[in-house]
């Protein structure tokens, strides 16, 4: 009488292992990738954020940024009221200011009174993917121009800048 075989071999186990850490050799990498780029669109939004209230204090002659937290504004103070962020750090680096919040630095904003021309840089910081952390190299550029027109533009590598802020894209 056959006997019937009960559970697997060790060579069929050996496969089965085998094709998972291949997949898994292919998998991590490209996790990894899109982990990078989806911080890369967050970061885009939470500078982009700050357009509004840039825009709104040029309309009212505020054209000198400050920080909320730190100096009590006056009337051509601009209050930009950054609570900070996981990837870029905690406060904002105002042009000017010795007194910021712990970790300040991470975005920097310049308004310039003359033409208003805005500059907002952001330095991945903090949590970011270690890919997008390479100190003063990877930064994350809304400028807007004399006319108002803003561009995002970023330095990181181009398989994580996002849609609509490449090396030179308007929004």
């Amino acid at each position: 009488m056959k006997t019937m075989q009960k559970g697997f071999t060790l060579i069929e186990l050996m496969i089965v292992v085998a094709i998972i850490g291949i997949l898994a050799a292919i998998a991590l990498p490209q996790y990894q990738t899109y982990v990078a780029k989806s911080q890369a669109a967050r970061v885009m939004t939470e500078i982009g954020a700050l357009k509004t209230i840039v825009e709104t204090c040029l309309l009212e002659g505020r054209t000198t940024p400050v920080d909320s937290a730190t100096v009590t504004p006056t009337a051509t103070q601009c209050v930009i009221g950054f609570a900070g962020s996981t990837l870029l750090g905690a406060a904002v680096d105002i042009p000017g200011t010795t007194v910021l919040a712990a970790g300040a630095g991470p975005i920097a904003i310049d308004i310039d009174a003359s033409t208003s021309a805005v500059t907002m840089v952001g330095e991945f910081k903090n949590s970011a993917a270690v890919a997008l952390q390479k100190e003063g190299e990877n930064t994350l550029t809304w400028a807007r121009s004399e006319d108002g027109a803003w561009t995002c533009t970023s330095t990181i590598d181009v398989k994580y800048q996002p849609a609509g802020c490449g090396s030179g894209s308007g929004s």
